[in-house]
């Protein structure tokens, strides 16, 4: 999947006067670097379930990996919509990022290799993954790999300034 340029559209009523639309080249850079993300699921009864996880970005999404018994596998498994945030808690200057879509399950053997690799690139010890039977095999066994691309994801900069940006895919 290449990467698409999405509409963007700034949220005057949540900007200061005189803000601007975080560019998307910039959005998926920090995606690019970010090391950790928050991962919201639904549980079976409704609930919301957040949890930090590492994550890649290749191709125009999102990849994260879990246990298949974790719950936001089982979550995933039930309803595949959910949303991956990162940014920064510091007040005076940072973006944050929300992204809106759904978890696919990753069994493409070319593509594991390739977020395998990516996870190799960016993260040090003990995120390492080899691909074996269209899964990852961890330290911890079996780990599966989801694919989140965009639907939508929005930006919020603070600083000066601060806007609220929306892409649409």
């Amino acid at each position: 999947m290449a990467d698409k340029e999405p509409v963007t559209e700034l949220h005057q009523q949540f900007s200061s006067d005189g803000a601007t639309v975080t560019p998307w080249a910039e959005a998926r850079q920090r995606l690019e670097k970010a090391e950790v993300f928050w991962l919201s699921t639904v549980r079976p009864d409704g609930r919301p379930h957040v949890t930090p996880v590492v994550s890649v970005w290749m191709d125009g999404a999102l990849y994260f990996s879990t246990g298949p018994t974790e719950r936001k596998a089982q979550n995933l498994a039930r309803n595949s919509h959910c949303i991956i945030t990162t940014g920064c808690n510091v007040l005076s200057e940072a973006l944050d990022l929300v992204v809106e879509g759904d978890a696919i399950l990753v069994r493409d053997a070319a593509t594991l290799r390739g977020v395998a690799d990516k996870f190799a690139a960016k993260y040090d010890s003990p995120v390492r993954f080899t691909v074996r039977d269209f899964a990852f095999a961890g330290e911890g066994g079996e780990t599966l790999v989801f694919e989140v691309a965009p639907t939508k994801a929005f930006g919020y900069g603070r600083g000066e300034r601060y806007s609220a940006t929306r892409w649409l895919f």
